[in-house]
């Protein structure tokens, strides 16, 4: 798809580009708020066993502890 300039196209082609958007925008199908929210949460809570965020990460595969000891410049 090739990169449009908008500075380079007249305020007629703006406009004509802002009705495609919006007919295509239309079409798209809606649903409700809470449906969505609740699909949401269904899948959060299937894939709580593998999130890291959530059960954290195992001692000896986390790369971000803490050493210990001190560096040592020879």
């Amino acid at each position: 798809m090739p990169v449009i300039n908008m500075d380079d196209l007249t305020d007629l082609d703006k406009a004509k580009m802002e009705v495609d958007q919006l007919k295509k925008e239309t079409k798209t199908e809606r649903a409700l708020v809470s449906k969505c929210c609740e699909e949401v949460k269904d899948y959060i809570q299937a894939g709580v066993e593998e999130d890291t965020l959530v059960k954290g990460i195992a001692e000896d595969k986390n790369p971000f502890k803490e050493l210990k000891g001190g560096c040592v410049v020879c």
